[in-house]
């Protein structure tokens, strides 16, 4: 989570600050998963160079553009589109986690501008398609546009298992944060997509040990082939 949240004009006055801008593009859906069960929205996320899911966007320099203008250049880097992004689609700006205002360099701050636009479904293809075929950062600072499933299976899954992975910065926070404001997810079907998540996260962490113990007795096993 990022350590506070600052007015739009607050943060453009920290002219020492570095900016980020991100957004997240969505569209409402008819399609079913298996025929059955409502998908009602789409959300698109990437998965970064880091392995972390994160939205689209990147560094911007409001002293030679506008937070709008470089996001959307930032777009067509990303995504391979140049999409109009206006201040109405603006939502918030916060220090990101790593950069708290009692640091004691302004320079080293970092503020994290975030986005939502609504298009329809037709454009979130194009966008899909535009991410592979026509973006330069494809398979380099972007590995790929994911959707969100915004689903919970009966046995688990769907929401719950995407909510476990790991995000970059306060990408999670954002996510849950605007599925609720935008009541595309209700409350109690996020509560429960995270609770889920939290036991996915205990079930990880317990294969990821027991791949380490694996891990390190074949380790021992070469030291011994080897002498």
């Amino acid at each position: 989570m990022s350590s506070e949240q600052l007015s739009r004009e607050e943060a453009l006055a920290c002219s020492s600050c570095k900016h980020a801008c991100h957004v997240m593009l969505y569209s409402d859906t008819k399609s079913q998963l298996f025929g059955k069960i409502p998908i009602r929205h789409i959300v698109l996320m990437q998965m970064r160079f880091d392995g972390l899911l994160g939205f689209p966007g990147g560094m911007v320099n409001p002293s030679d553009e506008t937070l709008e203008a470089g996001l959307s250049r930032e777009l067509l880097e990303e995504i391979g589109l140049a999409l109009p992004i206006s201040v109405e689609d603006y939502v918030e700006s916060r220090y990101s986690t790593a950069s708290s205002p009692s640091s004691s360099s302004s320079s080293s701050r970092l503020v994290l501008h975030f986005y939502v636009k609504k298009m329809e479904e037709e454009q979130i293809r194009e966008v899909e398609k535009a991410a592979v075929t026509a973006a330069e950062d494809h398979g380099l600072e972007v590995l790929g546009m994911v959707r969100v499933p915004l689903y919970t299976l009966q046995r688990g899954g769907g929401l719950s298992s995407f909510l476990s992975h790991s995000f970059i910065g306060n990408a999670r926070t954002q996510l849950v944060e605007s599925l609720l404001r935008l009541h595309l997810v209700s409350l109690r079907d996020l509560q429960r997509a995270l609770a889920l998540s939290l036991k996915t996260h205990a079930d990880s962490a317990r294969d990821l040990q027991a791949a380490i113990t694996r891990t390190e007795v074949q380790r021992k096993r070469l030291q011994q082939t080897s002498r």
